[in-house]
């Protein structure tokens, strides 16, 4: 996926919110105490700061809910616009990160339930192989290649239980640790790791029984 991609939606975010904030700054319309103004100038800079910073790990996550970058760069403008809107809440916000990739993750799910999505694949990178999802210790990871172990992959994976996908999704978005997963998704560290382990342990299982029957 291209850089340009990636920060599309974070360019445009910052664009907007420097529109707003000279409203919002514009003397004929509000008065506005110094402590406020240094709050609101404080805000924006921290809005800009999470947008330079985060505007790929949004992407990434929004593409790995949507699978389309068209998609995925309208829900990380709608994550940018909606920290915007709360803007005021950042300075009490402890984990930054954490706390965007809540409301990224949100917001692609809640898109893809309207559109009636069912296929929430994909972890991967799409310029990275799909077999890299499942572990080498397999021998049925050699025994499919290309197009057809990700046609089958992708398949299982929609297949699998949402608390089982969710954990198995965010743990292969690079930026994203455990504990951050657990964050996302309101659950703990533990329950993360024991997902994704239970996650990949039916992948596994799937994609030897589908050699089997290949080569039978």
């Amino acid at each position: 996926m291209s850089e340009g991609r990636q920060v599309v939606a974070g360019e445009a975010i910052l664009s907007g919110a420097a529109t707003i904030d000279r409203s919002r700054d514009d003397p004929s319309k509000v008065e506005r105490t110094e402590n406020e103004r240094s709050r609101v100038e404080s805000n924006h800079d921290t809005l800009e700061a999470l947008v330079r910073e985060h505007s790929r790990l949004v992407y990434r996550i929004a593409y790995a809910v949507l699978r389309s970058h068209h998609d995925a760069e309208d829900a990380a403008q709608e994550t940018f616009m909606r920290v915007l809107r709360y803007s005021s809440k950042l300075a009490a916000v402890e984990d930054a990160k954490t706390w965007l990739a809540r409301i990224a993750w949100r917001v692609a799910v809640d898109r893809s339930r309207q559109r009636g999505r069912t296929r929430e694949i994909p972890f991967e990178d799409p310029e990275k192989p799909i077999t890299e999802m499942a572990s080498s210790e397999t021998p049925a990871d050699q025994t499919v290649h290309g197009a057809q172990v990700s046609a089958a992959v992708e398949k299982m994976i929609a297949a699998l239980p949402e608390k089982l996908r969710a954990p198995l999704i965010l743990s292969a978005i690079e930026e994203i640790s455990p504990r951050e997963a657990a964050a996302t998704l309101g659950i703990n560290e533990a329950a993360v790791r024991s997902r994704v382990f239970r996650a990949r342990q039916i992948l596994r299982e799937k994609l030897a029984a589908t050699s089997a029957r290949n080569r039978g």
